[in-house]
């Protein structure tokens, strides 16, 4: 009976190592799977919620110029009196720019800017001298140089007008070669008694095309 008891023991602990060992090469045989990132990882953000919106292209666009203030200036024939002229006296100081045009085969002039003279107080903004429809007119925009008649680099019949005074002069004019000086001449009675002056011509682009004064006239005209 012992005997008997022993031996089932003895099978039973054979068994049992038997199984643990079977069971620790098991173990050793079948690695243990390494962690899932997929589910480990932090969820992405959704695009939908973390992208953020495209700028909308008609908000954030910078608006385009307006055309009419942007527009290019006049491109004048340097081979005749047109385009922009610096008036200077005989001591060299600058009195105001002027705009020569041509119409109907005739060049006029107007004042388009005014610089104050030494101990002026202050610019007059009028002429109120000025005979005919010119009486009492916007300085900006007065015609003083009328009906010139385009003889080659000369130019002649016209009329000069001294604002100061409303005095109306005749008037000669003569282009330098290079079209970068205009000679001036008012004169009473024969062109030997009068006074020249040598203007000096600007850039096209001296003055805006919108900054440009239209041709002034008094209010008694405007009323007509």
């Amino acid at each position: 009976m012992r005997t008997r008891l022993r031996f089932a023991v003895a099978i039973a602990i054979a068994m049992l190592t038997t199984g643990y060992a079977r069971s620790a090469s098991n173990e050793d045989a079948i690695p243990v799977p390494p962690p899932n990132p997929f589910r480990s990882a932090v969820p992405a953000p959704s695009p939908s919620k973390a992208a953020a919106p495209a700028p909308n292209p008609s908000n954030s666009a910078v608006p385009a110029p307006n055309p009419s203030k942007a527009a290019a200036p006049t491109s004048y024939d340097h081979k005749t009196a047109a385009g922009f002229w610096q008036e200077t006296d005989d001591q060299g100081r600058v009195g105001g720019w002027f705009l020569f045009t041509e119409r109907n085969g005739l060049y006029d002039g107007r004042l388009v800017k005014m610089f104050k003279m030494p101990g002026e107080q202050r610019v007059i903004d009028t002429c109120q001298k000025c005979p005919g429809d010119q009486k009492d007119a916007p300085m900006l925009g007065l015609t003083i140089v009328k009906g010139m008649k385009r003889n080659g680099n000369k130019y002649v019949e016209g009329s000069i007008l001294d604002p100061r005074d409303g005095t109306v002069y005749h008037a000669q004019m003569e282009l330098s070669p290079d079209g970068l000086q205009l000679s001036v001449r008012g004169y009473l009675g024969i062109p030997l008694l009068g006074q020249t002056q040598v203007w000096t011509r600007l850039p096209d682009d001296a003055i805006a095309p919108d900054d440009i004064p239209e041709a002034s006239v008094g209010p008694a005209s405007t009323q007509e």
